[in-house]
């Protein structure tokens, strides 16, 4: 046991990560996993590799239901390629776009990605594993997020988000626009392209599997 909890702490000091160095100092196995919940290359890789586990697991129970599943999935895909085109990551604070509706639009469509598959692949377990994975990773991303922007722009993040939610969209008041998008920050900065061809790949075939 203490072998165990020796290789925690001399581990600790190997993982600790700028998203944490804010947050006071823990130790062991609680440092492991906290570690972990602010990973954000884990975070954006496991989401890959749960709709890649969906697909080749997949058995879609009807047409209908996945439909629903893609269409969910395909407006989360959007939604991405919209907020990709917006941001302007650590320079300029984005509220145009779907940021106008939403602090953290990338982060909506992700979910609505992800529930997409998960519906559509008709696998019991999707919808619990998801929400288990939404709840680890989530939270400490839009904790670590607020916090970095606010450190950013100040006095303007304040006011944005004091009328902007993190992850529900709030519509009243408030234009759609496409004006500011940006296909080059989309397709380089972000990968997008990237990102679409892997969900129509996946999306496609799940769709194969069709009784």
């Amino acid at each position: 046991m203490d072998l165990f909890r020796d290789s925690l702490n001399k581990y600790q000091g190997w993982t600790m990560s700028h998203r944490t160095r804010h947050l006071p100092e823990v130790k062991g196995l609680h440092h492991l996993i906290r570690e972990l919940r602010y990973h954000e290359a884990s975070r954006q890789l496991l989401a890959l590799a749960f709709i890649l586990l969906l697909t080749l697991l997949a058995r879609p129970l009807s047409a209908a239901i996945y439909g629903v599943g893609m269409l969910l999935a395909g407006v989360g895909l959007l939604i991405r390629v919209w907020a990709s085109g917006h941001v302007k990551k650590n320079k300029e604070l984005a509220t145009d776009g779907p940021y106008a509706f939403v602090r953290h639009p990338l982060y909506v469509g992700n979910i609505l990605m992800l529930f997409g598959f998960a519906l559509a692949s008709g696998l019991w377990w999707a919808v619990p594993a998801l929400l288990f994975f939404l709840w680890f990773y989530y939270p400490p991303a839009i904790q670590y997020e607020d916090l970095k922007l606010e450190r950013l722009f100040g006095d303007p993040w304040r006011q944005w988000s004091a009328s902007t939610l993190a992850l529900w969209p709030r519509f009243a008041g408030r234009r759609f626009t496409l004006g500011g998008w940006s296909l080059r920050q989309s397709t380089f900065k972000n990968g997008e392209p990237i990102i679409v061809l892997y969900t129509l790949y996946c999306g496609w075939y799940i769709h194969s599997l069709l009784p």
